[in-house]
């Protein structure tokens, strides 16, 4: 039988029509919500670390932490999982891209509108004034772009070689819809084949190896073909050879695999640099200090540690990026204009309280040394730092976040 997996705009009655067709063919919904919580079974990902892959804003801490993509490998082993046990399936919303194309029995729908129809369902579904609903329709095409990008390498979501069908919910009417969408389901060129099973197969064993190679910090592109595994490397490599050799090392002690080719991709050669992660060291790290040199070199120092960070120069700056993007560490200055390391401390430790914090200062009196560890400071440092004892004291506050997870 085949699997069905649709892709929408907002307002485009989607819910309706994939109602429709589950009653008609008796097949079972398969949400973004259930592969979500299954890629977090299996990684043990936070839900919503993961649910965060589908927007489109990345973390600024993303180049060291690899969290996206991890993210993302582990929703193809969910959804790959899914594909194997059963058919008769309707995949509906932003998991419905995750599966490669060349898997022959699943017929790919997108669901679309123009925006003066979808403002129309906005109001007489949602009774949703028309400035709001614009809103959320260009966020949410904002953020279904960048997923679809990030998949299919495709600028366009909607693009027409994406899928075996696109239909205009609004001028072929409701009903109209799901009856389409259910006569090509049961099209003899999406029912399952040898080859079409093979090639999931082939899915769930990228997968594996894709997860696999995330859980020891790499972010290769992974394909596999009938038990082959192709690794490609898009990010530039000063040592090529010693890459090559231990992805291979990893790869070969996945179940299945039976050959493994490397090579290298179109971004190889362009000036971003390949980084393996390093769980041992903390990934996201945020640097909050008004003294701008002094910032800078202490980031490109710890840089050479393998510790990525990202750089605020006031207080105001620092809890606006944690509001959507939590760093695991933070080192805090005192003495800013505006709102002060103390304050920062306060409101970070009440908003955020698994964020460990490390007071850096030249200017703190033992009072303010009292008074941050009483807040959940982790530590309170002087400058000038010894840049041992800081990476030290960053080993530290990682080790107690793992520990603590």
């Amino acid at each position: 039988m085949s699997v069905i997996t649709i892709f929408n705009g907002l307002f485009c009655e989607t819910g309706v029509v994939v109602k429709r067709v589950l009653d008609s063919t008796g097949y079972r919904l398969i949400t973004d919500q259930e592969i979500v919580a299954d890629a977090a079974r299996l990684s043990g990902m936070d839900e919503g670390k993961i649910a965060r892959a589908f927007q489109a804003g990345t973390s600024v801490f993303n180049k060291f932490s690899h969290e996206k993509e991890r993210a993302v490998a582990w929703l193809r082993l969910a959804m790959a999982n899914k594909l194997l046990d059963a058919d008769r399936l309707v995949f509906s919303g932003y998991t419905s891209h995750l599966p490669p194309a060349n898997i022959g029995h699943i017929l790919k729908v997108c669901l679309i509108d123009d925006m003066k129809a979808r403002l129309a369902v906005a109001e007489r579904e949602e009774g949703m004034a028309e400035k709001h609903a614009q809103k959320l329709i260009h966020k949410d095409d904002e953020d279904r772009a960048a997923w679809v990008e990030t998949l299919k390498g495709a600028t366009d979501p909607w693009a027409q070689y994406l899928y075996d069908m696109i239909v205009p919910v609004a001028s072929t009417g409701v009903d109209r819809s799901a009856e389409l969408i259910v006569e090509q389901a049961g099209n003899e060129a999406v029912k399952a084949t040898k080859s079409s099973l093979a090639s999931i197969r082939d899915f769930v064993l990228a997968a594996k190896v894709e997860t696999m190679l995330a859980a020891e910090g790499h972010n290769v592109q992974v394909a596999a073909k009938r038990g082959t595994i192709i690794l490609t490397i898009n990010k530039n490599v000063l040592m090529l050879d010693r890459l090559e050799k231990e992805l291979k090392e990893i790869v070969g002690r996945v179940e299945g695999v039976a050959a493994i080719e490397t090579k290298v991709g179109k971004g190889f050669h362009q000036s971003d640099i390949y980084r393996k992660v390093d769980f041992e060291l903390p990934s996201k790290v945020l640097l909050v200090d008004d003294e701008r040199e002094f910032v800078q070199t202490l980031s490109e120092r710890l840089m050479l540690r393998d510790m990525g960070s990202a750089v605020v120069y006031d207080g105001e700056s620092a809890l606006n990026l944690i509001e959507n993007d939590a760093p695991e560490v933070m080192i805090l200055d005192l003495k800013m204009p505006g709102i002060d390391g103390i304050e920062v401390l306060r409101r970070v430790k009440q908003s955020r309280p698994d964020v460990e914090v490390i007071i850096l200062t030249g200017h703190g009196s033992d009072q303010d040394r009292d008074t941050c560890m009483q807040l959940g400071a982790f530590a309170y440092l002087h400058k000038p730092v010894n840049i041992d004892v800081l990476s030290e004291t960053l080993k530290a506050a990682n080790e107690k976040i793992r520990n603590s997870n």
